[in-house]
């Protein structure tokens, strides 16, 4: 099954605006996605870019959410654990939470943020990096969705 997954601040493949990324805000985009399958336990999140000079960065990676939660605001709030009990892990930045496209000059990159609908719990502290939540998804993921967008540096 696709989880559909979009964002009022820009559509599949257009460029991220700059407010979202280093060189402005550095805040996340509103996403939002469409209702995950029956079973579903919990929402995980991960946004990377594969683009990157040492292979793929990750830029965000939150799970725990609810089920019932199909969207998030914009500008998330860069703590361990949100009021519906998320918990946000860690960036390649080395920071919890969203950090923003901030690519080296030259071609644009790409972002995928991809949401996963998990049949079970995940039973991680925050902090957990992308590879140590993936261990726990393997044979959870019900449903999938994604939204790309480009970036390049100014």
């Amino acid at each position: 099954m696709t989880i559909l997954v979009s964002s009022s601040a820009f559509v599949e493949g257009a460029f991220i605006p700059a407010k979202y990324t280093c060189e402005g805000e550095d805040i996340s985009p509103p996403l939002r996605w469409s209702e995950p399958p029956p079973g579903t336990q919990s929402i995980a999140l991960i946004c990377d870019d594969p683009d990157a000079p040492g292979g793929a960065w990750v830029h965000w990676v939150l799970y725990g959410l609810p089920p019932s939660v199909t969207e998030l605001p914009e500008a998330v709030p860069t703590q361990e654990v949100l009021p519906s009990g998320a918990r946000q892990g860690t960036n390649d930045f080395k920071r919890i939470g969203y950090g923003g496209p901030c690519p080296p000059r030259g071609t644009p990159h790409r972002y995928f943020f991809r949401v996963y609908a998990l049949g079970s719990e995940i039973d991680l502290s925050p902090g957990a990096t992308k590879e140590e939540l993936l261990g726990p998804m393997e044979g959870q993921i019900l449903a999938e969705g994604r939204l790309m967008g480009k970036y390049e540096r100014r």
